[in-house]
């Protein structure tokens, strides 16, 4: 038993850091228990430890009297005085009463007390050493699993991460290395309880402070942080020195502090925004990539509505609305993001004009016309000279022949408005007005003016039919003739 307790205590000392005036304390509590089965109800027993060589040794404080009736109680006075020359009847003696087999029914019973009160003490010892250490990040080794739970060795003691603390996406095994967020420290029914988390937001904060020296120093600040573990995190952080870039100090040279810390987070995605006091610039920052389009506020609420193009509407919003969600977290307002109507608006408002065009000048049902500017045919002309009655069939969904009723219509409404190609010839109608001038007397002396505007008629677009124009210089030698 002698070695076997030292070995003991020299365990529980080294590996568990338990003083061994601890493990004595209890071990005396508990063989003074398993030694009144094996000794009896002896009266003001007690149990001595020799810490350094391990024996023990049984007392019990006994009263002196001429005649023993309790043996338990009492002992005899020749007894007595062959320990104690001196003692007399009715006072106490204590008497050593360890039996020879002691160590061997005792031990055994005093061992297992031993065990509970030694993890008990262990247990105090945990609490004392990590009730201050709740905040922190530790280190340790996956040691099993319990539940969903993951039990992680730190060392001496052990930390727990509950099902609830796990991120999602990350699977562990028994062995790997990993850091953890000491969430809390709690004394329960059964003990001290290291709780762990690598889902805290916390954890993140964390990260950055060992990473980012500015922050560590309070040079820049972490204003606001959202999570959803696995998947995305947004950090606004700010500095109120002017020289300091705080983003950038986050991202370090070449993106190497960001780096080590989405590293640690398993890939995690992690967006670092400059913080604002203004609400609109500091939504703005938190919903990129995304381009806003208008912000509106309900300070009352504390709701913001933000405006974006529909192109950008899935940025702003996000897988599974994550983006418009962190964002709404990370500012404390609610934020709701809106497709901009004004932009499709002043679409379909063409899109109506362009069809009310087309529905009036051919005598085309104006859904008909709808459906044919949506299909890039977006006037009549358009439709009567650069597409066939295949492509309006296509754009329609209709059959050929009906595709070719609604080209007729087009091309019938054309040449009822004068034809798209003989419209110059409406211009010219003047310049054939004043073919018969030239044949007035008078008119030789007006020849002059009649020469500067032949510049006027060059802009004609069917000038080559105009003969008349070209003979313009000949009227040049009417005054010669006056002259005459």
């Amino acid at each position: 038993m002698t070695n076997e307790l030292l070995a003991l205590f020299e365990y529980y000392e080294k590996e568990k850091g338990i003083k061994r005036e601890t493990m004595v304390e209890a071990l005396e509590t508990a063989l003074l228990s398993a030694s009144r089965k094996s000794i009896g109800p002896a009266r003001d027993m007690r149990i001595h430890i020799d810490p350094d060589k391990g024996d023990i040794r049984a007392f019990a404080t006994l009263v002196v009297c001429d005649r023993v009736e309790n043996p338990y109680d009492e002992i005899d006075i020749f007894t007595a005085r062959r320990l104690n020359p001196e003692i007399n009847v009715d006072d106490d003696l204590e008497v050593d009463i360890t039996p020879a087999n002691f160590g061997r029914i005792a031990a055994q019973t005093a061992k297992q007390t031993m065990m509970q009160r030694l993890r008990q003490a262990e247990k105090e010892m945990i609490y004392d050493e990590f009730k201050d250490r709740a905040g922190d990040i530790v280190s340790g080794t996956v040691r099993r699993f319990e539940r969903g739970d993951v039990f992680i060795d730190l060392g001496k003691f052990e930390g727990v991460m509950h099902q609830r603390e796990r991120v999602s996406t990350e699977e562990y095994n028994v062995g790997d290395r990993i850091r953890a967020y000491v969430v809390a420290v709690e004394n329960g029914a059964r003990g001290p309880e290291i709780i762990l988390s690598r889902s805290h937001p916390n954890f993140v904060r964390r990260l950055f402070e060992s990473e980012v020296s500015e922050i560590a120093d309070r040079t820049v600040e972490i204003r606001s942080l959202a999570r959803e573990a696995g998947y995305r995190t947004k950090v606004a952080v700010y500095s109120a020195d002017e020289k300091v870039d705080p983003v950038g100090a986050c991202v370090g040279l070449r993106g190497a502090r960001v780096k080590n810390i989405v590293r640690e987070l398993n890939n995690e995605k992690v967006d670092i925004i400059r913080w604002s006091n203004d609400i609109n610039a500091f939504v703005g920052e938190a919903l990129k990539p995304a381009e806003i389009r208008s912000i509106s506020l309900d300070e009352e609420n504390k709701s913001v509505l933000v405006r974006v193009d529909e192109e950008e509407l899935s940025k702003a919003i996000g897988r599974r609305g994550q983006n418009a969600r962190l964002t709404a977290r990370l500012v404390g307002w609610d934020v709701q993001v809106q497709k901009d109507e004004s932009a499709h608006e002043a679409f379909e408002a063409q899109v109506a004009q362009a069809a009310s065009a087309i529905s009036s000048s051919a005598d085309i049902d104006e859904e008909i016309a709808i459906t044919l500017v949506r299909g890039g045919l977006m006037s009549i002309e358009m439709i009567a000279n650069d597409v066939d009655e295949v492509d309006i069939a296509d754009v329609l969904g209709v059959s050929v022949d009906e595709g070719k009723g609604i080209l007729d219509k087009a091309k019938a409404a054309i040449g009822g408005n004068g034809g798209v190609k003989e419209a110059p010839a409406e211009e010219e109608a003047p310049a054939e007005e004043e073919a018969p001038a030239e044949g007035e007397a008078p008119a030789e002396e007006e020849a002059p003016a009649a020469e500067e505007e032949a510049p006027t008629a060059e802009e004609a677009p069917t000038a080559e039919e105009a003969p008349a124009e070209e003979e313009a210089p000949a009227e040049e030698e009417a005054p010669s003739e006056e002259e005459d």
